[in-house]
């Protein structure tokens, strides 16, 4: 789905909303200058705020406007004629009203792509579940250079969040279940709404259906070999014996749930948990992917591992830069060692 070239690379950026710093704008400049003439921007243009993907799903309007108004001054800073389609276009984004929710779409390799409905605030009604953090996408970075770790097998995702790590897992590495888990209401339901439009459809027993307006995704899931999707309501601190019989996985993954001293203590506990309920008592495997903000938690993390007998190793960092546009976040994932 990206083009080639400079328009390709903006494209992926902007359908993921990522910060427009990260954006090759250097590199645009010396193209413009070398060529005052409008095609590049008319083909930026078309490939970001007026794809087809951008316009039925689109960024908030504050991202689309800030992008533009940075394409316009990279415009003007040229000899070329002015672009009527630019300010067109902006005109357009201004007249519309701020959301609470946006959409960002994630390009895969094989041009499938993963779009999301996400909150524009970090921290909306008493949590930050509600958007896609940057473990998230390295872990699925990793999932998709190891994708035999989950071929055909149950996958029990732990703070599955609004969903981008499973649902990347489910449409590229074939998974026979796979098990989304939250616990915050919110957070459920934005993560259900995030599976059906993706063309996914979860397991009636499970939560149920929730009819949303658009599920323009629907026709890309004859393309898979669909997994047994299921979400699950979890929480740590109180999760039953039975609850946990119930899920049976092979492979346990979470991203940048290592945030909070409580938090920590829940997991930890709830890990031991899991290698307790397990019917064949074969041991899952288990991968953390955490961004590292404050080394004291982290390493706390680590201590509380130790101390209950949790062997860890760090997984070696891939050079798999998909869905972080070359930006290198401060994000390690270790792979745990369960003892039954």
């Amino acid at each position: 789905m990206a083009g080639p070239g400079l328009a390709g690379r903006f494209q992926r950026r902007f359908l993921a909303a990522r910060q427009l710093r990260s954006f090759p704008w250097p590199e645009l400049e010396q193209n413009l200058q070398a060529s005052p003439d409008s095609s590049l921007l008319v083909d930026i243009l078309h490939k970001t705020i007026l794809h087809p993907l951008c316009v039925k799903y689109p960024p908030s309007a504050k991202y689309r406007r800030c992008f533009l108004t940075e394409l316009i001054k990279k415009h003007e800073s040229t000899a070329a004629e002015p672009l009527d389609e630019l300010y067109d276009t902006l005109a357009d984004i201004l007249n519309e009203e701020e959301s609470t929710h946006c959409y960002k779409t994630y390009l895969l390799p094989r041009g499938e792509c993963v779009t999301l409905s996400e909150n524009v605030a970090i921290i909306s009604g008493g949590t930050t579940g509600l958007v896609t953090w940057d473990a998230a996408l390295h872990l699925a970075e990793w999932a998709m250079d190891t994708s035999e770790v989950f071929t055909n097998r149950t996958v029990l995702e732990l703070g599955s969040g609004i969903g981008f790590t499973g649902i990347a897992i489910c449409k590229t590495c074939n998974p026979k279940t796979y098990i989304f888990s939250d616990y915050h209401p919110c957070v459920l339901k934005q993560l259900t709404e995030n599976i059906h439009l993706n063309g996914f459809v979860l397991e009636p027993e499970a939560t149920q259906r929730t009819p949303t307006e658009s599920q323009g995704q629907e026709a890309e899931a004859a393309n898979y070999q669909n997994p047994k999707l299921i979400v699950a309501e979890l929480d740590w601190g109180s999760v039953t014996g039975k609850q946990l019989l119930d899920l049976q996985p092979d492979v346990i993954i979470a991203a940048d749930v290592v945030y909070d001293p409580e938090i920590i203590l829940a997991l930890v506990g709830m890990l031991q948990k899991l290698s307790t309920f397990r019917a064949d008592r074969k041991v899952p495997e288990v991968y953390i992917a955490s961004t590292i903000r404050n080394p004291d938690t982290y390493h706390l993390f680590q201590a509380e591992l130790d101390k209950v007998g949790i062997r860890w190793q760090i997984i070696p960092a891939h050079s798999n830069s998909i869905f972080l546009c070359d930006m290198q976040p401060n994000v390690t994932i270790l792979q745990l060692f369960i003892q039954t």
